[in-house]
C-alpha cells in the first residue's frame, strides 16, 4: 500500500474514534484544516513535524499513524510482519527514513527502524494528549544527539536510551554518515492530575 494512503486512512480513523471535526483537529494540533484534509486525501507527504503534531493531538504515539489496521476484524491479525509488507516512509523534509517493524497483532510495544541522515535534525515539538508514551532507542550504527528538553546525550553504536515523550525533543546526526537506530514504544492513558 502507498504510504501517504496508509497515513490517510489512520488520521482519518483516528479522528472519527475520537469524534474530532477537521476543524476541531486542526485547533488541538495546530495544524491547518486544509493540510489535514490533504493528508486525509492521500494528496499530502507530511513532514515528520506535521504528523508528530497530529499524533499528539490524537493522544497516540507517531507509530500508530503508521500502522496498517486494514482487514481488522474480518480475521485475525497477523503475529508476523514481513519485511515485504512493512511500512516504510520517508521524511521529506530531513530525508530520514522509517520502517515500522510491528506485525499487525494486538501489542503494548511497537518497533521502529530508523535511518537518519548525516548532518540533519528533526524537532518533534508536541506533548501527546491524553497518552504516556515511553520509549527506548537502541543505536545499531552512528552516532546521535538527543535533546529532551533540557537534557541531552550523544548515543553511540551499541548505547540505549530510555525516555518518556512528554517534552520537545530533537534528534540530530551530528556526523557525516548515516545512523541507524532501533525505537521501542509503549503507550499507556495519562493518568489525571489533581481532582
Amino acid at each position: 500500500m502507498d504510504i501517504n494512503l496508509l497515513i490517510a486512512r489512520r488520521v482519518r480513523e483516528l479522528r472519527d474514534a475520537h469524534g474530532l471535526s477537521l476543524d476541531a483537529l486542526a485547533t488541538r494540533s495546530g495544524v491547518s484544516r486544509s493540510n489535514i484534509s490533504l493528508i486525509e486525501r492521500g494528496e499530502s507527504s507530511p513532514t515528520a513535524a506535521v504528523l508528530d503534531k497530529l499524533a499528539s493531538a490524537l493522544g497516540v504515539a507517531l507509530a500508530t499513524l503508521f500502522e496498517d489496521k486494514a482487514g481488522e476484524g474480518d480475521a485475525e491479525p497477523s503475529p508476523v510482519a514481513r519485511v515485504a509488507d512493512q511500512p516504510v516512509w520517508t521524511d521529506p523534509a530531513s530525508g530520514y527514513i522509517r520502517r515500522s517493524l510491528s506485525p499487525a497483532a494486538p501489542s503494548p510495544l511497537q518497533l521502529v527502524d530508523v535511518v537518519f541522515p548525516p548532518g540533519q535534525r528533526v524537532a518533534y515539538d508536541s506533548v501527546p494528549h491524553n497518552a504516556d508514551i515511553h520509549q527506548q532507542v537502541w543505536m545499531i550504527d552512528g552516532a546521535m544527539e538527543i535533546r529532551a528538553g533540557e537534557q541531552h546525550w550523544r548515543l553511540e553504536a551499541g548505547d540505549t536510551l530510555a525516555m518518556r515523550l512528554d517534552r520537545h525533543i530533537v534528534y540530530h546526526n551530528p556526523s557525516n554518515k548515516a545512523a541507524r537506530y532501533l525505537v521501542a514504544l509503549t503507550t499507556q492513558p495519562a493518568t489525571r492530575r489533581g481532582a
